[in-house]
């Protein structure tokens, strides 16, 4: 890795936005990478539209703001490409990351993107059939994995598992759907 690749997670309150990108951070650092992982938000409710960042490098990071110009965007919830432009800053050689179950050129055409690389992962569905809710941060975790290539799918995996048993002490079954989920991700996420 050279430089910086910084990261913008785009999703709602309550999906786990914030949560995915300490996940990710937490990884990257366990790769002995140099992270940041932080959410910007206010006094927002369940629901309203959240934003979270990854900025991750084999130098120091001196940088302390928020992600403007992101080589990767997440989407978590596809009805916020309406209201907020998710792609703002995107350079033509980035990547676009959407929850849903449309291909990925629907989402090229309906955003009028030039030159990114857009996939799309019907996270939704997976975190119902693996959670039995619809919380898409982790199978949208697994998405990132894939198309970025910035970490070891194993080693995340471990070590989401390591955080995941100590926030979930008494429901191995949640720990185990959201492991689950990861891996579904990473092998059904499609690309253009």
């Amino acid at each position: 890795m050279l430089g910086i690749t910084e990261i913008r997670w785009h999703g709602r309150g309550g999906q786990g936005v914030k949560t995915a990108a300490l996940l990710f951070g937490d990884a990257a650092l366990g790769e002995g990478l140099h992270i940041q992982a932080f959410p910007e938000y206010g006094p927002e409710r369940m629901g309203a539209p959240v934003q979270s960042f990854n900025r991750l490098s084999d130098k120091p990071i001196v940088i302390h703001s928020g992600v403007t110009n992101p080589g990767i965007v997440v989407v978590l919830d596809p009805t916020l490409m309406g209201k907020v432009d998710v792609a703002a800053g995107l350079p033509k050689d980035g990547m676009l990351i959407v929850n849903t179950s449309d291909p990925p050129a629907e989402i090229r055409h309906k955003l009028k993107l030039d030159g990114v690389k857009v996939f799309t992962i019907d996270a939704s569905r997976i975190s119902r059939e693996t959670i039995g809710r619809d919380i898409p941060n982790t199978p949208m975790l697994g998405a990132l994995i894939k198309i970025s290539e910035l970490l070891p799918i194993d080693k995340v995996i471990k070590d989401v598992e390591k955080k995941l048993k100590k926030k979930f002490v008494s429901k191995p079954e949640v720990v185990q759907g959201n492991i689950t989920a990861i891996k579904r991700a990473y092998q059904e996420v499609q690309a253009e």
